[in-house]
């Protein structure tokens, strides 16, 4: 576990330095979201941070390349690299949309092509860990792999909404995806904990850590689509690798490892996005307009309504997808009824935390003072001694990129 706490560090790191490098890029070339109607943030904000969560994820491969312990994952094929591809991708796809406002047909191309990547460079859907079911088919399973990462890229998409939400559900959802898959692996294979799945979201989840200071209300950087589209390629490339490439027989055969949560952990990870997607897919389409239209009834949205605040509206949405995944995950360590407590608990917990007008102040005052005290981690960076610099630079700010569609 510790190395993968290193990478996990090291990814967190470049993360977190280089964002300030992409605030200034963004600036520099236009790349600002400008204040709309349907928004929540009051004034313009630089995009492009989706490039330092990136080279996060980058430098965490490349340096997990030179270790010897996870030295067969690299040999053993060229998924970890397939990964990064189709990452770097999506990753150049974002970044030219944040910047020239790409048509969405153009981007749902250039998904699909990075999906493409990553499925030819090994990372495909091959078996499913319930009965032994094996895809017959090549096709089949190129056509299954390539759904699976569009709607995980485009449901992380439309969950991107407020300072600090798709980093901080990516992490949570990572960080118990990433307890699963690390005691997946001591199980199956003894003596060595290696795992390609561990690995993935162990860069993963250091790279939303390190973006997330700068991300936090009031963000100073939006990830963008170069973001989003970067988390959702990577957290299904770790679900298709668990999910469709791991042994049926290894994971029915251990009763410490239900058989079914390969293929639940995975949606619990990212529930509340697909949810999100679902409802504005049936919602949009009831109204007669594109999927793909933009409006201001996301579930953040209506949290906003109700009365939270941007902080608390983040927050309720942190603690549901805590409850989903880690209580997936305790279904491993803990007996069936035991489990099922905590998951009740713990369900419990996030309605109260979600419609209690007293909880919600009481949270929200803890919030602010935790937020006082992390105020210093702002300063360090280069970007944090000049909080004022979007306002006054008034030749970025004369000439905003159109709105977003």
């Amino acid at each position: 576990m510790k190395v993968y706490l290193i990478l996990m560090a090291v990814a967190a790191l470049v993360a977190y330095l280089s964002t300030p490098a992409m605030r200034h890029l963004a600036i520099k070339v236009g790349a600002v979201t400008a204040v709309r109607s349907r928004d929540v943030h009051s004034t313009p904000t630089a995009r492009l941070g989706g490039i330092a969560i990136f080279a996060g994820i980058f430098a965490g491969v490349v340096i997990a390349s030179s270790i010897p312990f996870l030295g067969g994952v690299f040999e053993a094929s060229h998924a970890p690299w397939a990964v990064v591809a189709g990452a770097g991708l999506v990753c150049a796809l974002g970044a030219a949309d944040d910047i020239w406002d790409l048509d969405w047909m153009a981007k749902l191309a250039g998904q699909v092509l990075a999906a493409l990547v990553m499925a030819w460079g090994g990372v495909q859907l091959v078996t499913v860990p319930i009965a032994g079911i094996t895809i017959g088919s090549s096709y089949i399973s190129l056509i299954a792999t390539v759904l699976v990462v569009v709607i995980a890229m485009n449901a992380v998409n439309f969950v991107d909404g407020l300072d600090g939400l798709a980093a901080g559900m990516i992490a949570i959802g990572g960080l118990a995806f990433l307890t699963y898959t690390y005691l997946l692996a001591r199980n199956a294979t003894p003596g060595d904990y290696s795992s390609l799945a561990t690995l993935v979201l162990a860069v993963l989840v250091g790279a939303c850590l390190g973006f997330l200071p700068h991300n936090m209300h009031p963000a100073r950087i939006f990830m963008g689509d170069s973001g989003s589209m970067v988390l959702g390629l990577v957290i299904a490339g770790a679900a298709i690798i668990v999910t469709g490439q791991i042994d049926p027989e290894v994971v029915s055969e251990r009763e410490r490892i239900p058989a079914f949560i390969p293929i639940v952990l995975p949606l619990m990870v990212v529930a509340v996005p697909l949810i999100d997607m679902g409802l504005a897919i049936i919602r949009r389409t009831l109204r007669g307009e594109s999927p793909f239209a933009p409006d201001a009834h996301h579930l953040h949205h209506v949290l906003l309504r109700f009365g939270h605040s941007h902080r608390w509206a983040v927050g309720v949405l942190y603690v549901w997808t805590a409850v989903l995944s880690f209580g997936t995950v305790s279904i491993v360590f803990l007996p069936a009824g035991w489990a099922a407590v905590v998951i009740g608990t713990g369900m419990l917990g996030a309605i109260l935390i979600t419609a209690s007008p007293g909880l919600r102040k009481l949270f929200s005052r803890t919030w602010r003072r935790a937020g006082r005290s992390a105020a210093p981690l702002r300063k360090v960076t280069p970007e944090g001694q000049d909080k004022a610099e979007l306002e006054t630079d008034s030749p970025v700010l004369e000439v905003l990129p159109k709105e977003k569609s």
